[in-house]
């Protein structure tokens, strides 16, 4: 993996996932970031957030509408209109990769009006302990290109500010719906 990596506290165990799913080939006019959070919520929880990609309003606050043309499947196009306030209103996005058993999603952004080109991104789950409950270890990264007149920094710097608010955002979902889940303590051995 090139590029920056905000880990958070991710660990060994997080180097790891990033290392095994988190590979982007990287040009020289691209930029590319992993950024990881931590949720106490089981992994089964937070995926089932994560993998509709035909709903990405569940939990991220800049979608407004979504609309998948055809079956969900790898391939699947979705058009995203994005609230105000972003430089942008639209975006067309193709599923690259669903994978339930491994609780992996890819994207790629294919088409919009936004300076975003050949965006591609993966999302992970996985699952840790935290404070003796179920948790999820939830790694996020991303190549794209930098746009004409903006710097490698720049672009980063607004790409992972957007995935920190989806990420938050998640966080505070899943959260919320853990805590009404009850989910037990496990057992310490």
């Amino acid at each position: 993996m090139n590029g920056s990596s905000k880990n958070g506290g991710g660990g060994g165990g997080a180097n790891e996932y990033i290392r095994r799913h988190h590979r982007h080939e990287l040009k020289d006019h691209q930029c590319s970031s992993t950024l990881v959070r931590h949720i106490k919520a089981p992994v089964h929880l937070v995926w089932s957030l994560v993998r509709r990609f035909d709903q990405p309003q569940k939990y991220k606050p800049f979608v407004s509408r979504c609309v998948v043309q055809g079956n969900l499947e790898i391939g699947s196009l979705r058009e995203v209109d994005v609230k105000s306030g972003l430089p942008a209103t639209t975006s067309t996005e193709r599923l690259e990769l669903l994978d339930d058993d491994e609780h992996l999603l890819s994207i790629k952004i294919i088409g919009g009006d936004h300076r975003l080109r050949n965006y591609s991104s993966i999302i992970s789950l996985h699952p840790e302990i935290i404070d003796g409950r179920p948790g999820t270890v939830v790694i996020e990264s991303f190549v794209v290109d930098v746009p004409e007149g903006n710097t490698k920094d720049e672009t980063c710097y607004f790409v992972e500010a957007l995935i920190q608010c989806n990420l938050k955002s998640l966080c505070d979902v899943s959260e919320r719906l853990a805590v009404q889940d009850h989910t037990e303590p496990i057992d310490r051995l």
